[in-house]
């Protein structure tokens, strides 16, 4: 047989496998370490985000070892959750890779506790777009729900919405992000950041993805129907298109 005529029935067959191939399912790492206060609903959140990687298509790993945080570990994950972490949980050379995790077109959200996380970290704070200051007790509130065209899930969700949380007060507001939800402080006792508190928002940083929910204190959050649809959504928003990482477009060095 002509060994040209050979050689293009390969390459015709090896074109069309890799694109009847289906592309492989996003990855996300759970990061739960705690430097400081563990809250008790660490494991439910991680077996609600498991249960919904299980149907949504996503692969789920968990981890509390910050060592973890490597380009050659980093690298292969969609996005990068940290479920209620507290205190300072990154070391300076993890803190550089995470870094450019993030700039090379990673996805970032944050659950609860995020925000009393790496208060001398000021990338992070600009990552998750505040800092935890204090919190009332755990109480009932009313939440305003702002639709957003990006988010549909804001427009089947209650408004308001009422849910029993432990609400935090943040040492400054979010400046330049997209709000999906607030909490109308009339509704509780204990808020400090006057009629503009937003608990839930996202906004793409430094050639990434980032959203954060204050909601996810209780147990039984991860159970709640309408916090489980607004977590899946923020999932999606921080998975993006599970596009594979360009290290390339990093402005920070790599750890040698």
């Amino acid at each position: 047989m002509n060994m040209k005529l050979v050689f293009n029935l390969f390459l015709c067959l090896l074109i069309t496998a890799c694109f009847d191939e289906p592309s492989e399912d996003p990855h996300i790492l759970v990061f739960t370490k705690t430097a400081g206060y563990t809250h008790a609903s660490i494991p439910d959140g991680v077996r609600a985000i498991q249960k919904m990687g299980a149907k949504k298509g996503f692969r789920v790993d968990t981890t509390s070892n910050s060592s973890f945080f490597t380009e050659d570990s980093l690298k292969k994950y969609s996005a990068v959750l940290f479920l209620s972490t507290t205190g300072d949980v990154l070391n300076e050379r993890e803190q550089v890779e995470f870094t450019r995790y993030i700039q090379a077109g990673g996805g970032y959200m944050g659950i609860h506790g995020a925000v009393d996380s790496e208060y001398d970290w000021p990338w992070y704070g600009k990552l998750i777009g505040a800092y935890f200051k204090n919190h009332p007790h755990i109480q009932e509130a009313e939440l305003k729900v702002h639709s957003d065209e990006n988010f549909p899930v804001t427009d089947s969700l209650p408004n308001p919405w009422v849910v029993t949380d432990e609400w935090y007060n943040f040492r400054s507001l979010p400046k330049d992000v997209n709000v999906l939800v607030s909490i109308d402080e009339k509704s509780y006792n204990g808020g400090e950041n006057g009629e503009y508190h937003p608990v839930v928002w996202y906004h793409d940083y430094d050639g990434g993805r980032a959203f954060y929910m204050a909601l996810g204190h209780t147990s039984e959050s991860y159970k709640d129907p309408a916090f489980l649809k607004l977590l899946e959504a923020g999932m999606d928003y921080s998975i993006g298109e599970n596009e594979i990482l360009n290290y390339d477009k990093t402005a920070v060095l790599g750890v040698q």
